[in-house]
């Protein structure tokens, strides 16, 4: 025969109380430093963006997700209509507003 035969170890003494959770600390020590690095952060920055959002009023100057600023002429539910140029008007959707400039700025560009 090329094969020996395998027997199963005898067990030795009583299981260790606290392997089970040792084996699992790694992986929640893992999660717990994920949480608090991206997750957290992350949550944290949609909820200013959601009440950036919400706050946009008629007259607000804002720049969009793309880098074009311009002026808020009609705001919709879904889409705001922001006037880029005298007689220019572009309609965006609301979450692709990045920032609201403060009043003024668009002149002095």
């Amino acid at each position: 025969m090329f094969i020996s035969p395998a027997y199963a170890q005898a067990a030795s003494g009583a299981a260790d109380p606290t392997g089970g959770l040792m084996g699992l600390l790694p992986i929640i020590l893992m999660f717990v430093v994920l949480w608090f690095l991206m997750i957290r952060p992350q949550m944290k920055k949609a909820k200013e963006h959601k009440a950036l959002i919400d706050a946009l009023t008629k007259g607000d100057e804002v720049v969009t997700q793309g880098g074009v600023a311009g002026r808020i002429v009609r705001i919709g539910d879904n889409f705001v209509t922001v006037e880029l140029a005298p007689n220019v008007e572009v309609a965006v959707q609301r979450q692709a507003i990045a920032n609201v400039l403060p009043k003024g700025t668009l002149k002095a560009l």
